[in-house]
């Protein structure tokens, strides 16, 4: 059982999130005071400029960048109905060659495969990186030894490392003293969380035999027992935090 810590209200939450979802360019502050989401209409909400907007990242190398259409939107109700985040519950679609991929703080990518990236779009995704964007990465099956070669080549210099379970990522808004949260069984191995940590900040967070991805899908997608799928959406809202605050 996790015990949810108390929700986010304080003006250092509201400034570090106005920071990181500023329309201006990641790691630039807007200078807007964000909105609650109060007086607005749902259609508004969603083109309010400071709403928090994650997006799903197509990628190339062959894997299935749009498995689960309704985890996303799924998880960003989650989040809306148990935090204080002002969140646009809309899944955003995004290739990293996007003029506007520094407008979301958060990326989001799944599927079972490839994920590939060629030199150019290393180069972009290193400065989103860099600039303060954050890249969750769900293996729903298949990605795991290619996606990890993949991740030492966005930065050499740097080591792929697995996150240990008392990292903040795993404690930011609920305690997951075990580590990440097994919702399917895969290759029945225990699940794994890799990164790579610029500065002393997660940057690209890699989850293996776990795919929380597959838990925030509508119930009758993969049938699920209620207690997995409230773990996998416990665990994303735990790996959001720790991007936008952290």
């Amino acid at each position: 059982m996790y015990m949810a810590k108390s929700r986010y209200t304080s003006p250092a939450l509201i400034a570090l999130i106005v920071v990181a979802a500023a329309v201006s360019g990641l790691g630039q502050i807007s200078g807007r005071r964000f909105p609650t989401g109060e007086g607005y209409s749902e259609d508004q909400f969603h083109k309010h400029p400071s709403a928090i907007k994650v997006a799903r990242l197509h990628y190339s190398g062959g894997g299935d960048w749009y498995w689960g259409n309704s985890a996303i939107p799924n998880f960003l109700k989650f989040v809306r109905d148990n935090t204080d985040y002002p969140v646009d519950t809309l899944e955003r679609q995004v290739k990293i060659m996007d003029a506007d991929l520094f407008q979301y703080p958060y990326l989001f990518a799944t599927g079972h495969g490839v994920i590939s990236f060629s030199a150019e779009q290393k180069g972009r995704l290193r400065q989103y990186l860099l600039a303060g964007g954050f890249l969750f990465v769900n293996d729903s099956y298949g990605m795991d030894k290619t996606f990890r070669e993949e991740m030492g080549g966005l930065f050499p210099e740097r080591q792929v490392v697995e996150l240990p379970f008392d990292h903040p990522i795993y404690h930011s808004f609920y305690d997951f003293s075990n580590g990440p949260p097994k919702i399917h069984e895969h290759d029945e191995l225990p699940p794994r969380g890799y990164a790579i940590i610029i500065e002393d900040r997660v940057v690209l967070y890699f989850l293996v035999e776990s795919d929380i991805g597959d838990g925030w899908e509508d119930a009758q997608v993969h049938n699920d027992p209620p207690e997995k799928r409230r773990q996998a959406l416990e665990m994303g809202l735990n790996i959001l935090t720790y991007a936008l605050l952290y």
